[in-house]
């Protein structure tokens, strides 16, 4: 029984393809196992964790809309929408406004006396003359907006985005300490002594 190196070289080249053919079988039987077992997880979790897309229709949207002297007090307005806006006097007193967009809007002389305001996007609004009293913009986005004669008492600005000219301004007059944080609004601004 003399089998050539030839031979015998042939017969491993045989054996090795054979046994990377199982193994390419073997992969693609578990790889399309752990893919099938992947998406019954995650259709099993979607169905009963996931909350439902129809949230979105709950979101209040006030954009381009005229709201002058409206009264909003104690509203719960999570996550409305008041793009250019027209609410000069609006009452939003206690209103909870937590991620609201109130961009471009014009909130001149408004109430916005212990309004929940926390991450709410406030970019390039005017705010000339608002009651921001006891105030919570706790992480809001405040930038090119006219602040000027706003009454700050008591709000908290942590770690809310202001531009430093306006933080400059409000620092000469900022005082007060926010009833709910317990932060002095000096403190949040980080105004200097």
């Amino acid at each position: 029984m003399n089998i050539s190196v030839e031979a015998a070289t042939q017969q491993a080249v045989g054996t090795r393809k054979k046994w990377l053919g199982r193994l390419t079988y073997q992969s693609r039987w578990r790889g399309s196992l752990l893919a099938f077992l992947t998406a019954v997880l995650a259709l099993f979790w979607v169905l009963l964790f996931a909350s439902p897309a129809l949230a979105q229709e709950k979101t209040i949207n006030y954009t381009h809309t005229s709201l002058e002297n409206r009264d909003f007090s104690n509203a719960d307005l999570v996550g409305a929408v008041f793009v250019s806006a027209e609410m000069r006097e609006t009452n939003f007193a206690g209103a909870n406004l937590t991620n609201a967009m109130l961009t471009k809007g014009n909130l001149l002389g408004a109430n916005l006396r212990g309004a929940n305001l926390t991450g709410a996007l406030i970019d390039r609004v005017t705010l000339y003359k608002a009651d921001l009293t006891n105030a919570i913009l706790v992480e809001a986005t405040l930038t090119n907006s006219i602040l000027d004669e706003a009454t700050v008492t008591g709000a908290d600005f942590t770690n809310a985005l202001i531009d430093r000219y306006t933080i400059a301004k409000l620092c000469k007059y900022a005082d007060g300490v926010n009833p709910v944080t317990g932060i002095e609004t000096r403190e949040s601004l980080g105004c200097r002594s």
